[in-house]
Order: C-alpha cells, then structure tokens, then sequence
C-alpha cells in the first residue's frame, strides 16, 4: 500500500530540518547507502517559496531566459510563469491523446525554438514550435514534427527531452510495454535517442544510421550533463530497483535481462539503485555539484553529490507530495515540479505547484 503524504509528514517532522538522510525514510529502506559526502550543499527550508499553483498534471519545466515555460499532461497546454508567478496559457499541443502515463510530456528550449515530446493517437512524437514573443505574451507556431512512430502505451512512454552540450537532442523512450524491443536496435523502445534539433542522426551516433545513443532501459525519465560533459539518466525499475545511470554511447543498460547492478559485462550497471517506495526518480538537474533527482513515490529530492556517485542525501521528503521535475533556474535556485493532480497522488489544497528551493 502506498504511504500517503499525510503519514509522511508526521515522520518527515522527526528529521532534520535541513537534508534528510536516507535513515530517516519513513517508507521501506534501501540497501544501506553512506550519507553525503564533504561538499554537498545546504538547502534551507524556510527560503522555500511556492512560485505558483493551481496546475494540472505538470510534467516539465524549461526555461527560455529568464522565463518558465511549463507542460500540462493532460491539458497540452504549456504555461508561462512571470516572476511574479503569474501564469498564462502560451499555447496548446494538438493531436495529443492523453491516456494512463501518455500525454503532453517533456519540454525543451533551443535557440528560439520550443520542443515537445507527446502522445498522439497512435504514437509519441517531438515537435518543434517557434517561440516568439516577449515575457507576458509569448506564442508558438505551427509544429514541425522531427521525431514520430515512437513507441506509446498506456505506461512506459518515457518522455523527457533535453539538449546536451553537443547542440543535440536526447529523448527517452519507454519500453511502452515492449520488453524485448529495450533489447533491439531495429526498434525504438526503451532507448535514449541523440538526433540534431531537425531530428536528423549525427554522423557520430554510435550505431550508423540510427538515432539510438542507448539501449536497455524500461522507463528513464531524466536527464542532465555535468561541467565535463558526463550525461546522467534516471530511470524507474519494475518492482525491485529504480537506477541513476551514467549514459555512455552505445551502452546496454540491460533491461529486461537485468533490473538494478547486476555485475554482468555485457551490460552497464547503475551507479546507485533504489527500491521503487523510496524513489520512482522523474525528472534530475544538476547544480551545485550535486544530481538533484525528483521523485513520485518516493515523495522527495535526492541529492548524489558528483564527487562520490555512492553517496545520497534526501530533502523535501513527504512534504510536497509526488516530485515530476527539478531544473535550474537562471539565478541558480532549484525549481520543483509537484505532481499529485495525475491520478495517482494525494492532491492538496492549491496543487500542483512550482516551489523555489535555494541551494548554496
């Protein structure tokens, strides 16, 4: 049975008021993890600020300078946030179908351009709109569609999009029910996807012709680079171990052969593994020299401070519900992304909501 926020709360209250290590967990434990290492950050809870609230199954934050832009699942709308956490509707996807984990899904900015990954009648797709107009009245364009025939289901669909250091597009797609497609490079299926932001393969991709980066996953549904260029993924298990992986070209991350480190050569483990009541990792951002990594049943923020990928910390636990997203703002602050309206949360009055968490 799921721990609700409500019990949450009560043992949230007995940890500290700060980061709150993996022992203070108030659902079932992992494996033992070290606590934080020298060099994490701090993250005060009373500089914590509700940026806005009332939205309906946000899934993605993305910035376009200094303004958000958010994703509504459900609704295709996408939102933009003034900075005084004023929203309005910048626009609506078409064709999107919603239905079980599918619908309006991640979202990205580059070079003027707004991409979205979403779910149409018989597919997933990434389409690139053109942004135009200033804070407090920008528009997209008609969509041009760069990436479709993704793999869509009711779960599994993936759906995070980010751009990398390289100028190229990364998209993760779900198993969408296809197990064994996670294992075959003739289908798209449980594969991170490197394609230019027109949606055609680099020359560079590690498999000629093809816009698989990576292969072997069920679920990832996040994405981040470090200062040296290391991309990280987060991604949810079946029912023994959600992962952190660090994403190497052409790597096998294993799914469906193996779930969780399973010290095999012929796949790549995870660097740190979670039972899915602690985690379901969504969105990560990295800042500060920390993974900030959101998540749904888990009900908090977990750091992994890049200087030792074995160590975790955990913040915000059970006092926001279920985490979608975390990005980094433009002055440096985290913004969370709460996501209790989906159907499978325990929604409070004003959710679901953005809420500013500094960090130093």
């Amino acid at each position: 049975m799921r721990t609700t926020r409500r019990g949450l709360r009560a043992s949230a209250a007995l940890c500290a008021a700060g980061i709150a290590l993996v022992a203070c967990a108030p659902t079932p434990p992992a494996p033992p993890s070290p606590t934080l290492s020298e060099g994490s950050v701090s993250i005060s809870p009373e500089q914590r600020k509700t940026i806005v609230q009332g939205l309906e199954a946000p899934w993605s934050i993305a910035f376009s300078g200094s303004t958000a832009l958010l994703s509504e699942r459900d609704t295709a709308r996408i939102v933009e946030v003034s900075d005084a956490g004023e929203t309005r509707e910048v626009g609506v996807i078409e064709g999107v179908e919603p239905r079980g984990e599918g619908g309006l899904l991640g979202i990205a900015v580059h070079e003027g351009d707004l991409y979205a990954y979403s779910t149409a009648a018989d597919e997933n797709r990434v389409q690139r709109f053109v942004l135009s107009g200033a804070p407090g009245s920008m528009e997209i364009g008609e969509p041009e569609t760069i990436l479709s025939s993704l793999p869509a289901a009711g779960n599994h669909n993936g759906g995070r999009i980010a751009f990398g250091p390289d100028g190229m597009l990364y998209v993760t797609v779900g198993d969408a029910g296809d197990r064994e497609g996670a294992q075959d490079l003739g289908s798209l299926a449980g594969k991170i996807l490197r394609v230019t932001p027109d949606g055609r393969v680099p020359v560079d991709n590690p498999f000629e012709g093809s816009p698989v980066y990576s292969l072997g996953h069920r679920n990832p549904q996040g994405l981040a680079w470090d200062e040296e260029g290391t991309l990280y993924a987060s991604e949810f298990g079946q029912d023994t171990w959600d992962e952190l992986n660090v994403i190497e070209p052409g790597g096998n991350y294993g799914w469906p052969r193996v779930e969780g480190i399973a010290g095999r050569a012929d796949f790549i483990d995870p660097v740190q593994q979670w039972a899915p009541g602690i985690a379901s990792p969504s969105g990560i951002a990295i800042t500060a020299g920390s993974i900030f990594i959101a998540n749904l049943r888990g009900e908090r923020i977990r750091q992994v401070p890049l200087s030792d990928l074995r160590a975790s910390g955990e913040f915000l636990v059970g006092s926001l519900g279920r985490l979608r997203d975390v990005a980094v703002a433009p002055d440096g602050a985290l913004w969370v992304l709460t996501n209790n309206t989906d159907g499978r949360g325990d929604a409070d009055e004003g959710d679901d909501r953005v809420v500013r968490t500094p960090v130093g």
